[in-house]
């Protein structure tokens, strides 16, 4: 089976929204919801023939399209992105925020700075990626009660930055695309 790289929509601003398949992709294309297309990649899709004329059908596809008006309506374009262990661990770079190692993503561990236990967040701002024998040692305790210092401070990606985290088959141009939405001090940038 061919598997077809992710599509990258971005809203008429050109602001990066969102990933979607290549049929979701031919379903703007043929709602006629497609502002604009970028990118050097481009993919034609086939359909049935036509009995009348004997001709195929055929949808075109960009690797990047603006999609038009409403079809993004109702749906933020800057909310805080979730938050999985597996883009905390590549927002980190799979880096123990403690002794500064790295490690596979089963070696690894989401790591509140201000433990559940004392009133602390599942957000972004309050994980960090720590070893299991980091995560172990800190316990229920912040850093400072456990004398542990965080060697990088967590942040919250922006949605370019959440869009590269969460596809790890990005074609050159749409890499090229959200580097240019990406902050020049990003972890992601260094990846």
């Amino acid at each position: 089976m061919n598997r077809h790289p992710l599509i990258l929509t971005l809203d008429q601003h050109g602001v990066p929204h969102r990933w979607v398949s290549w049929q979701h992709a031919c379903i703007y294309v043929a709602r006629d919801l497609v502002a604009w297309d970028a990118g050097d990649t481009h993919f034609t899709f086939y359909g049935g023939t036509n009995r009348v004329t004997g001709e195929r059908s055929e949808l075109a596809t960009s690797s990047i399209i603006a999609i038009r008006g409403k079809a993004l309506s109702g749906k933020s374009l800057h909310p805080t992105p979730p938050l999985s262990n597996r883009e905390l661990f590549h927002r980190d770079r799979h880096i123990c925020a403690y002794c500064a190692r790295e490690f596979t993503s089963q070696r690894l561990t989401r790591d509140h700075i201000l433990p559940v236990s004392q009133g602390g967040r599942d957000t972004w701002m309050n994980v960090v990626t720590a070893c299991r024998h980091c995560n172990q040692t800190k316990s229920g305790r912040t850093p400072e009660q456990a004398r542990m210092e965080l060697v990088y401070a967590p942040y919250v990606p922006n949605k370019a930055e959440y869009l590269i985290l969460c596809n790890r088959n990005i074609l050159a141009d749409q890499m090229d695309f959200l580097a240019r939405h990406v902050p020049s001090q990003s972890r992601v940038r260094a990846a």
